[in-house]
């Protein structure tokens, strides 16, 4: 279950390296526009806003996510990645911040540009930040103490690099990058705040209250040693993520 109320609490800082990846498709007047996992649908609306002569696809595997989009207007609808294919006529695809959480990711991206039509524009960011304190002091604990969620550890690097996606998108054009932002976050425990709303979502759903507040009071203060409060309040965060953009030949 993802909390959408949550998600937004960061919103200037997840919505950055959306821009800066729309940014990089050159299409004026497209068929059909998808946002592949639009979540809460407050980006979404920036797709209707740049092409709206555009059929705007827009759905997300989170009923909670779609209901949110919903609320702003939106014809969204549940529906999952994994099992998507895009329509004749889909020019732009977008994908932010979805594809590291499906580890069949690569063979996806490979199906789909062969069947999106020639000039159609393919777009990804993911995070990649999985070696960062934020992730290894979480697969840490439940190594060392909370066992019974061992088989949520998965992948420990879900993602390629920037040379890894351009090789993996060959035949198309291509643009791959990497940035990394150094996000400055408010609040007491403002990073472990932050992987609550996504890195820490699949261990929510599987702990009770008592128990989930118990693996938050064991984290908190490794997340505070490796992100340490500044004097006005404010924690530096940095967080790496990848871009590719690529042109269907």
């Amino acid at each position: 279950m993802w909390d959408p109320t949550k998600y937004l609490a960061f919103a200037d800082h997840r919505s950055r390296p959306f821009h800066e990846l729309v940014a990089r498709i050159s299409a004026t007047d497209p068929r059909r526009v998808v946002d592949l996992g639009c979540g809460p649908g407050n980006l979404t609306q920036t797709l209707a806003a740049r092409w709206p002569n555009a059929v705007l696809e827009a759905f997300d595997s989170s009923p909670e996510m779609v209901e949110a989009a919903r609320s702003r207007g939106l014809d969204a609808h549940v529906a999952d990645a994994a099992t998507w294919t895009p329509a004749p006529d889909t020019d732009v695809v977008v994908t932010n911040a979805v594809l590291h959480w499906l580890p069949t990711h690569p063979a996806l991206l490979r199906r789909w540009v062969t069947e999106l039509p020639a000039g159609a524009w393919l777009a990804m960011q993911v995070p990649g930040n999985f070696q960062g304190p934020s992730h290894t002091l979480v697969r840490s604990q439940i190594e060392q103490s909370w066992g019974s969620l061992a088989d949520l550890l998965g992948d420990q690097a879900p993602v390629l690099d920037p040379a890894g996606y351009a090789d993996l998108l060959e035949g198309c054009d291509v643009d791959a990058w990497e940035t990394t932002y150094l996000q400055r976050l408010e609040g007491p425990d403002a990073v472990l705040e932050w992987i609550t709303g996504t890195a820490l979502r699949p261990i929510r759903a599987r702990l009770d209250d008592e128990a989930w507040a118990a693996f938050r009071a064991e984290l908190a203060p490794k997340l505070q040693e490796a992100y340490p409060q500044r004097p006005d309040g404010t924690t530096w965060f940095p967080f790496r993520r990848v871009f590719a953009v690529a042109r269907v030949h």
